[in-house]
């Protein structure tokens, strides 16, 4: 809004006097990086036309700290690829190779930033110079000066996503791994800052500040065996084995960037790393080894395949370092140890996972915090690899988890409030067992009582209670009282929060709404493992009106773990949902919108599950959900649904073709209708589910649609074939179902145009059909 600034500060650089020019620059830099996108708009007339090409007339200028702040203006507009720039790239180009081996080196840091962004937006540009520019990187990845190095070495992270990536990187992984591994090495400030010769602070109590926030995940209703488990590619983010020194330096990026380029090399990359591997894992100096075994666990994920003959010298060696003398090679290889767990699972037991398992056990009550740390996390993955594979070590499981409650510090006790629900997830109900429930339970409760309301360090307990309710179901009890009575406190004080912030905003604060999900998702968790037994509890409270409240919440995911709960208070406690369905259903029908994805498919299951409470009595409902669930499940497949880091789609959620099939089923005259419209996804998405109960009312709900509309399936039919050879062992009368309709639709048509239909398919479903039906 000052219009003669911008042209003042720009004549004022070409000022005889160097302070004023620099001082000139330093508020011109500061404007770039905060305005980057006004200063690229009509609203000012584009003033960057003439700003890039006078920033660029100064990377040759004679002062170094001049040229570094040119440099760093024209780097804000790269990745907003600004017009200015755009027209002014070659040139820009050409200037920054031209400052490639500065002596100053902030300015060769800007230029390898510059580098990093450009190889992300003008790839195109590059290419023709690509082999200099990664001769380049690979001199400035081990430049002397750590923020150089650290910026080259954001490059290899870069060009790891490119297409281009394995064409142009092949011949120069020769050199390029070694430097990465060794930039994974901690240098002396990382040690002196991490206290990495401080051996035992167990006692030492946490700073606040070293505490993250945690984030609440609302609950998300999926079906049983809906789709194997994604190989944990979204937890590729756990490199951050040095959590104290959470800022961004040269061995974690090296790691992250090892990490990314075995995914995309592969085995590949091995020739070039076990020789130098060999030599990392046993070297005198702990140093050394530590990133030996930090390498170890980079490649994990991208050369499993390759790294498989190795495993049963290297895991024992692994194990062994669990009990090193160095705090910090005790932590990273139970690090390490986790991104192999997978491995380890598919093993006999008595060969690694019972030695890993005992050995983890014993760093959980290790006399190191960070040590501690690293354990409760790699003990949480080897459960979930492990699951029921653990019942036979419960008992000394427990024992260790109770124990570390009273020797905890405060931030690892929320990752043992972690470890501890990730057991319940895994091992279900093999957890109801009174031993058990008497070590589990009375430390949990204790906590539970001394924490406040308002205390955040309620979350991660409350996840955790809700898995163990949900894994105890009726061991659950005996504590399910209180825990009840908590949650709805905790949801009736956030809305009453809300309410008064809504209409006094100066009075009041806004309530941290988390404190309702997380109670929400654990009354979930309790109606899921009490069932029936929840029913007294609903009777005594005020849940269904919050629940009316929540559902209509402006946040999305205080709706999604509303639905979550209706859902399960349907399946447990249906007398007292009944009485409020008027209500409830337009709320339902609103919130079939794909655009919240969890929100729109908790919807869409809690809609199925009063389906199958209300029966007949639907009817007057059917139309305020058919049309949307019809259109969700006609949407093309979206890039929503894309798991980013792989490239593989998810499979449409089942859920809406099991809410259209039970609708169907109740009220087969009122959806039937319709058939056409949604036959064919519905029987996609569906053949990919392993039979359950779900699945059952669903395809129950299709058959007698069929027998209202048969002319709706006429076109697809050999969808509705595949979809039903996709039961392994269908109840006898669903199966007299399928046979009926099977058979009804070969005699309509007659011998040989059936036999012209079934020519079209694939061999598989042929055999299916003719051993199961005899068509």
């Amino acid at each position: 809004m000052w219009p003669e600034l911008l042209p003042q500060l720009c004549n004022l650089l070409n000022s005889e006097d160097y302070n004023t020019c620099e001082g000139a620059f330093g508020a011109l830099q500061k404007i770039c990086e905060d305005s980057s996108e006004l200063l690229d708009s009509d609203a000012l007339n584009r003033p960057l036309n003439i700003m890039i090409p006078k920033f660029l007339q100064f990377f040759k200028h004679c002062s170094p700290k001049i040229r570094s702040h040119a440099i760093a203006c024209v780097n804000q507009f790269i990745m907003d690829r600004a017009q200015a720039l755009m027209d002014n790239i070659d040139t820009f180009i050409e200037h920054l190779f031209a400052l490639a081996v500065d002596d100053d080196p902030e300015v060769r840091k800007n230029v390898c930033r510059a580098l990093v962004m450009l190889l992300e937006v003008r790839i195109d540009r590059l290419i023709p110079h690509m082999h200099s520019i990664i001769q380049y990187m690979l001199q400035r990845t081990q430049d002397h000066d750590e923020n150089v190095a650290l910026e080259a070495c954001e490059f290899w992270l870069t060009l790891a996503e490119q297409p281009i990536c394995k064409e142009v990187l092949a011949s120069h992984l020769v050199q390029l791994i070694p430097i990465l591994v060794n930039g994974m090495k901690y240098s002396e400030i990382d040690i002196i800052l991490l206290k990495g010769d401080v051996e035992e602070d167990e006692a030492v109590p946490d700073s606040e500040q070293d505490i993250k926030p945690r984030f609440h995940k609302s609950r998300t209703v999926t079906l049983p065996h809906e789709a194997e488990r994604p190989d944990g590619s979204e937890d590729a983010e756990d490199d951050d084995d040095d959590d104290a020194l959470s800022d961004w330096n040269l061995r974690k990026c090296s790691a992250a960037a090892l990490d990314v380029l075995a995914n995309v090399f592969r085995e590949e990359l091995l020739p070039h790393l076990l020789p130098l591997l060999k030599g990392l894992l046993f070297h005198p100096e702990w140093v050394v080894k530590e990133s030996g075994i930090l390498v170890l666990g980079a490649i994990a994920e991208g050369c499993m395949q390759g790294m498989v003959p190795y495993l049963p010298e290297l895991i024992p060696h692994l194990i062994q370092c669990l009990s090193d003398k160095k705090a910090l090679v005790r932590s990273i290889a139970c690090w390490t140890l986790s991104r192999y767990a997978h491995w380890v699972v598919s093993q006999p037991p008595d060969m690694h996972l019972k030695p890993l398992m005992t050995e983890l056990l014993k760093r959980i009550l290790d006399g190191n915090k960070r040590v501690q740390e690293a354990a409760c996390s790699a003990f949480a993955t080897l459960e979930e690899e492990a699951c029921t594979e653990l019942v036979p070590y419960l008992s000394y499981i427990l024992d260790t988890l109770v124990f570390a409650f009273g020797k905890y510090q405060h931030k690892n006790l929320l990752i043992l409030y972690d470890a501890i629900g990730t057991l319940a997830d895994s091992v279900g109900h093999h957890l109801n067992q009174p031993e058990y429930i008497q070590k589990l339970m009375p430390p949990l409760i204790q906590k539970w009582n001394e924490l406040k309301d308002e205390d955040k360090d309620l979350f991660p307990l409350l996840e955790c209670l809700s898995s163990v309710a949900t894994a105890l179901q009726s061991g659950f009890l005996p504590y399910c009282e209180p825990v009840y009575q908590r949650c709805v406190t905790l949801v009736q004080k956030t809305l009453a929060q809300a309410m008064m912030y809504t209409q006094h905003p100066e009075q009041y604060e806004a309530p941290d709404k988390d404190f309702m999900i997380v109670a929400l998702d654990l009354l979930s968790g309790l109606a899921e493992g009490l069932g029936g037994h929840v029913e007294q509890l609903v009777a005594r409270s005020n849940i269904m009106t919050l629940l009316f409240q929540c559902m209509q919440d402006s946040m999305p995911e205080v709706r999604q773990s509303s639905f979550a709960l209706l859902g399960d208070l349907t399946k447990a406690c249906f007398i007292h949902v009944k009485p409020c369905i008027a209500e409830f259903m337009p709320i339902l029908g609103t919130n079939l919108n794909p655009e919240f994805i969890s929100v729109c498919n908790n919807a869409t299951w809690a809609i199925g599950e009063i389906c199958m409470q209300m029966g007949a009595e639907m009817q007057p409902y059917v139309q305020m959900v058919l049309n949307n669930l019809v259109e969700i499940i006609n949407r093309p497949n979206t890039p929503k649904t894309l798991l980013e880091n792989t490239g593989r789609l998810t499979s449409p959620s089942a859920i809406p073709a099991i809410t259209i099939g039970r609708l169907g089923y109740v009220c087969p005259q009122e959806v039937a209708p319709m058939l056409q419209q949604f036959i064919r996804p519905w029987c996609t998405s569906l053949r990919n589910i392993r039979d359950n109960e779900e699945k059952d009312s669903a395809f129950r709900g299709i058959c007698m649609m069929i027998g209202v509309n048969p002319g709706g399936v006429v076109q697809d039919f050999i969808f509705f074939c595949d979809a039903v050879a996709s039961w392994v062992s269908p109840k006898d009368d669903l199966r007299d179902m399928f046979y009926k309709i099977l058979h009804g639709f070969k005699d309509q048509v007659g011998e040989e145009n059936w036999q012209q239909f079934s020519e079209q398919f694939p061999p598989l479903l042929k055999e299916r059909l003719a051993a199961f039906y005899g068509v």
